[in-house]
């Protein structure tokens, strides 16, 4: 069996100190002039530890937790995009495609996947060439994610962020706070 060389042989860990060495023999050792205190130098990275130690031990919880972020990701999609028809049709009196494809920053053919995607959930009603509305089911979702918004809004706010930079996180985190938290935001919220 052929070895590797040098400049293509993995690089190799060193387990008892958590340090990941370069493969070639230049680079094993650090030269004199290096600070040996530091973690990193140019030729190692630190890693804080090893993997073992890093699982937590309850899985099942943290499985719980990856599970609920991942249906917040899945559902935050059809929040923003109910949230913009309906603002569309606040404001325009209808949504269509490339109105939505403008406010989002995405292509036509992104909406109308996403936009058929919600007509299988009952969100949206569209027919081609027509405009879209939203269902009851939609409506509801929509007027649920505005609240949303606007108390985390709110709060943000509240606690002294800069407007700007508050509705550039609202957007993202109107999405993945529960509902006690939404009630605590707000009661901060109201409280100043």
């Amino acid at each position: 069996m052929l070895q590797p060389t040098n400049q293509t042989r993995r690089p190799r860990r060193n387990t008892e100190w958590g340090i990941r060495q370069s493969a070639t023999p230049n680079d094993s050792q650090p030269s004199s002039d290096q600070d040996l205190s530091s973690p990193l130098h140019s030729s190692s990275v630190f890693i804080p530890c090893s993997y073992h130690r890093c699982v937590p031990r309850d899985t099942t919880q943290t499985a719980d937790r990856f599970r609920t972020t991942r249906a917040a990701h899945r559902d935050e999609t059809a929040e923003d995009y109910v949230e913009a028809v309906a603002q569309l049709i606040e404001e325009r009196g209808e949504a269509r495609v490339r109105d939505l494809a403008r406010m989002m920053g995405v292509s036509h053919v992104t909406v109308t996947r996403i936009i058929a995607r919600l007509q299988n959930e009952n969100l949206v009603a569209t027919e081609p060439y027509k405009p879209i509305t939203l269902t009851a089911k939609g409506r509801r979702l929509a007027t649920e994610a505005r609240k949303r918004h606007e108390i985390v809004l709110a709060f943000l706010l509240a606690i002294g962020v800069p407007r700007k930079q508050a509705e550039i996180d609202a957007e993202g985190i109107e999405h993945h706070v529960s509902d006690a938290t939404i009630r605590a935001m707000k009661r901060v919220a109201d409280s100043t």
